[in-house]
């Protein structure tokens, strides 16, 4: 019976509840402390590398982001009496196999901002770009090899797989398609499957049984879920400066989120609608009225 409004930019879920006072959670407040050492685990990858690997890892860091996914880690361990040490090494592989997807992603849609800063690929070759993804993949993959933990290595490998299935599931076959199972199938493959490994990873390195640790595994699910489909709207009605990227940037690309799946189930005749849905999102003027 709550309204709430979510700031991307702070992290920070502002409640209305039915007396009308305003509350402010945030969320990242309990492990404030750990995100710091979560991001000096992930400074300390780039070590004896190449000084340029190490300056683009310094600009992949500084470019800001939220830690949402090192949070959950942190967040779902505590709870769960997980050792510090683990959690912190895992909160910085998780962030550093985002991050390696991100410089990947961005090199493939041409992207040339994200966080509204410029992305790797807009100062650099695509050949140095590629290279520095897969630099943090080996060194995400080296950190969760750190846990010691042998199940813990398949379900980070298992993810990185489920991840890039997507990325290709898309590029060939999801432009133009008006489908809720394939909107919901993209989005655990590219956010929930994240969010799903950060919470069962924690759980997995904390003292609990198999019933806490898949428990946890459908937090961090549909949390993901959440957290994508909360994307997917800024997309529309966020403020370009604070989304970081252009507005309605994935329907532009022909990908049909479920604020645009919505809208064409309510308008299943609009010409732009019908366009869409027979691979006319190539066309730009009409795509962007439909944006409108």
């Amino acid at each position: 019976g709550s309204s709430h409004r979510y700031d991307s930019q702070r992290s920070t879920a502002i409640f209305l509840g039915r007396s009308g006072f305003l509350s402010t959670v945030t969320f990242i407040n309990p492990v404030q402390e750990q995100v710091k050492l979560v991001e000096e685990r992930i400074r300390a990858q780039a070590g004896n590398s190449h000084p340029d690997l190490r300056a683009a890892l310094e600009h992949l860091l500084a470019s800001g982001g939220k830690r949402v996914r090192p949070t959950v880690v942190l967040l779902v361990g505590n709870m769960l009496g997980g050792p510090e040490a683990k959690l912190v090494t895992l909160g910085a592989a998780v962030e550093m196999l985002h991050t390696a997807t991100l410089v990947h992603d961005d090199l493939i849609d041409g992207s040339l901002l994200r966080r509204g800063l410029p992305t790797l690929n807009a100062r650099w070759s695509p050949a140095a770009t590629v290279l520095t993804g897969d630099f943090m993949f080996s060194r995400a993959a080296k950190l969760a090899a750190e846990a010691d933990h042998l199940p813990l290595m398949k379900l980070f490998a298992e993810t990185l797989a489920i991840i890039v299935n997507g990325e290709l599931t898309q590029l060939f076959t999801s432009r133009g398609l008006i489908n809720r199972e394939n909107y919901y199938q993209r989005i655990y493959a590219k956010t929930a499957s994240l969010f799903e490994m950060s919470a069962r990873a924690a759980a997995m390195v904390s003292p609990v049984d198999e019933e806490m640790v898949e428990t946890m595994r459908n937090f961090g699910y549909e949390t993901g879920m959440a957290f994508q489909i909360a994307d997917d709207i800024l997309d529309f009605t966020g403020n370009q400066t604070t989304v970081g990227k252009p507005l309605g940037s994935d329907l532009l690309q022909g990908l049909v989120t479920l604020p645009a799946i919505y809208y064409a189930e309510a308008n299943p005749n609009n010409p732009d609608v019908k366009l869409l849905a027979e691979g006319g999102w190539a066309n730009q003027d009409r795509m962007e009225r439909l944006v409108n």
